[in-house]
């Protein structure tokens, strides 16, 4: 029998997280059986036990590459030189997200590993994981912005982070929940926010940035 390449292996294996995405996002993770998987990504039983043994495995692998993608937007806002604009950035890139309509079974199979957190120890490290990615990126921002001048150093970072992650929470559970969200009103609060943190020096080249960005739009 011909071998089976490793480019064939890893497009069976995001055809089986694909139809197991559309199954959760659907019928919630403990509605749907692997049957259910199995009929929706189109392959054999005696396939997806090739690649998974248990549908938490599945769950774990679906939360796992999100989190894989989230450290990638993560990673390029902490490339900018300007740790306000970075820290812009990395809610810009994380928000963007939430308008995608191709990312729909995304976001509410992301809010039901939130609950699933809860009760299953895998998928809790792989949530938290993935979070204090996150949490940890924001938390360098702002003490580069302290280091700087730019953020007012009473602030406390770590207070920062979770205050922003759970922004962003709340407003992707309203998102998974079909509600008419105004992302862009949202977005302009948070901006605020960020402003509400600097110094007045840092405010002062925040305001014109501002400004600039408005004028480019």
């Amino acid at each position: 029998m011909p071998k089976i390449t490793q480019a064939q292996r890893e497009t069976r294996r995001q055809q089986i997280l694909d139809g197991a995405l559309r199954c959760f996002s659907r019928d919630g993770f403990h509605n749907t059986t692997t049957a259910d998987i199995v009929r929706e990504s189109g392959v054999s039983q005696g396939t997806l036990y090739l690649y998974f043994a248990t549908k938490d495995d599945i769950i774990a692998a679906l939360a796992d590459d999100r989190h894989q993608s989230e450290a990638f937007l993560t990673a390029l806002a902490q490339r900018e030189q300007d740790p306000i604009r970075g820290l812009l950035a990395l809610i810009e890139l994380h928000g963007s997200g939430l308008t995608e309509p191709s990312r729909l079974d995304g976001r509410r199979v992301g809010v039901q590993g939130w609950a699933e957190a809860l009760r299953n120890p895998r998928i809790h490290d792989s949530v938290v994981g993935g979070m204090a990615t996150v949490r940890e990126a924001i938390v360098r921002l702002v003490e580069r912005g302290q280091h700087t001048g730019q953020v007012r150093p009473e602030i406390d970072p770590a207070a920062v982070a979770r205050t922003l992650i759970a922004t962003f929470q709340g407003l992707a559970l309203h998102v998974a929940w079909g509600e008419d969200v105004d992302l862009h009103g949202c977005g302009q609060i948070i901006r605020d926010m960020i402003g509400a943190l600097l110094t007045p020096e840092g405010r002062a080249a925040y305001t014109q940035d501002e400004i600039q960005r408005s004028v480019s739009q």
